[in-house]
C-alpha cells in the first residue's frame, strides 16, 4: 500500500468532501495542527481525482481516506494513526495501535467507512473552506 508519489514538504489528506464525519475530521485535524503540516483535498476535487488516478485508484469509491506523506501513499487506518501521530496534545500516542496487525484495523475501518454516511449523514457538495482556510486546501 506505500506507492511512492512525488515528495511534497506537507502531508496531503484527501478525504471524502460530501461525508459529514470526513468533514468533521478535517476540522478536527485543523484545530490539532498548530504547524499547519497537514494539506486537504476532497478526492471528488480534480486535485483528488487526477492523484487517485495516478495511484491507480478507483476514482469513483472514496471508502479511505488517502494520506500522501514523504513519498508514500497510506490508506485507512494507516492514514489515520500517522495523522495522530503528527497532531498535538496526546493523539499521538494513538499510535501504539500500529502494532495492531492491519488486517484488524482496517477492518474495523471499514466497518466506520461502509457505515459513515447511515450514522454521520452526507452534504450534497464537497466543503468550502473559508477564507481563512483557502490556503491548506490543495487546488488543481
Amino acid at each position: 500500500m506505500n506507492k511512492q508519489v512525488e515528495i511534497i514538504e506537507q502531508d496531503i489528506l484527501l478525504f471524502d468532501g460530501v461525508c459529514n464525519l470526513c468533514n468533521s475530521s478535517v476540522n478536527f485535524i485543523i484545530d490539532h495542527d498548530p504547524n499547519s503540516h497537514f494539506r486537504f483535498a476532497a478526492l471528488q476535487s480534480e486535485f483528488g481525482q487526477k492523484k487517485l488516478k495516478e495511484l491507480g485508484y478507483d476514482t469513483k469509491e472514496f471508502d479511505s481516506l488517502v494520506l500522501l506523506s514523504q513519498g508514500k501513499v497510506y490508506k485507512k487506518s494507516s492514514a489515520a494513526l500517522r495523522i495522530a501521530k503528527k497532531l498535538n496534545g496526546l493523539y499521538p500516542a494513538l499510535y501504539v495501535f500500529m502494532i495492531v496487525p492491519p488486517f484488524l484495523r482496517h477492518w474495523v475501518y471499514d466497518i466506520i467507512a461502509k457505515n459513515r454516511y447511515k450514522w454521520w449523514g452526507k452534504r450534497d457538495s464537497c466543503r468550502i473552506p473559508t477564507p481563512e482556510l483557502k490556503s491548506r486546501f490543495v487546488e488543481a
